[in-house]
């Protein structure tokens, strides 16, 4: 590889678009609408830290532009180095930076020696809903987050959906967008294993669950069909609500059944990720065994 290009500046016009992409990133917007095919245009997202440079290739994500501290990739053997290699290799551009320009550009206090600009595309509703419908392939639920505001969560729920093999993820309004800096981190590299809508309404859900013949559960903390009675064996829409309010009563509307985790007295309920990987587990339990695989044997 060539002498890698270096940024030295913060004012150059590369460190404003990774400014502007952490900025623009935080609200609940798609990485790319979806055209009428469910295939989207590409988005930029930005990626923090090796791990997520390394998933993006590996899952054939195009990277444009990766920033690495010129200090972590002096050595030539180092792993940074070799991702820097193959990020060229993929051709992306990579960059060395100072440690100045380093903390300029990334969105995290302390930065982990890259931060790469990769695009990728969000899903149609639908698409994902008709994937639900794809027998053996994976678990016939579609995780429709309702509301949630805390990035993390909605990371972390991604990468339990990957993790289980979900059909896939629709994110609807008010949800915090999970294709933003802070999701991505906390999905570890699961956005690019199955596919997520970040851009619908609960009226795109109701729409597409009716086409697609995908009947809707929505979580609730009491009142519900006790989890390990509600049959998870058939394609289902599971809607998950606001961290402190729940499934907003329009939306719970919408819905064709509910479904409690049953828990002890006076714990009254559970955080969202933590439940939706506890109704992701049972389904699994219900398929049976070969509904699991480890797919790094």
């Amino acid at each position: 590889m060539q002498r890698l290009e270096r940024i030295t500046s913060r004012q150059n016009a590369v460190v404003k678009r990774f400014r502007d992409l952490a900025r623009d990133s935080r609200a609940a917007a798609p990485a790319g609408r979806a055209d009428r095919h469910g295939q989207g245009h590409a988005g930029e997202i930005l990626l923090d830290g090796p791990h997520l440079v390394e998933e993006a290739l590996a899952c054939d994500i195009p990277i444009d532009v990766a920033a690495f501290s010129d200090r972590a990739i002096a050595n030539v053997r180092s792993p940074l180095a070799r991702l820097a290699k193959d990020v060229h290799r993929r051709g992306g551009r990579p960059v060395v930076v100072s440690d100045r320009v380093l903390a300029a550009i990334s969105p995290v206090e302390h930065p982990s020696g890259v931060v790469a600009i990769a695009r990728t595309r969000a899903k149609d509703v639908r698409a994902v809903f008709a994937g639900a419908r794809v027998s053996g392939r994976h678990l016939p639920i579609v995780l429709i987050l309702a509301g949630l505001q805390d990035p993390g969560n909605v990371g972390a729920i991604v990468r339990t959906a990957a993790a289980f093999g979900a059909a896939g993820i629709v994110a609807i309004e008010g949800t915090a967008n999970p294709f933003s800096w802070k999701a991505l981190r906390g999905a570890m590299g699961g956005t690019f294993r199955l596919p997520v809508a970040a851009h619908g309404s609960i009226s795109d859900v109701i729409a597409s669950a009716e086409q697609e013949h995908v009947r809707l559960a929505a979580a609730v903390p009491r009142g519900g069909t006790l989890l390990p009675q509600l049959d998870l064996r058939e394609p289902l829409g599971l809607i998950l609500g606001n961290e402190g309010a729940g499934v907003s009563q329009a939306t719970l509307a919408a819905a064709d059944e509910t479904v409690t985790i049953p828990m002890r007295a006076p714990v009254e309920s559970l955080n969202v990720a933590i439940a939706a990987s506890l109704i992701l587990y049972e389904a699994t339990r219900q398929l049976g065994a070969g509904a699991l695989t480890d797919s790094r044997a």
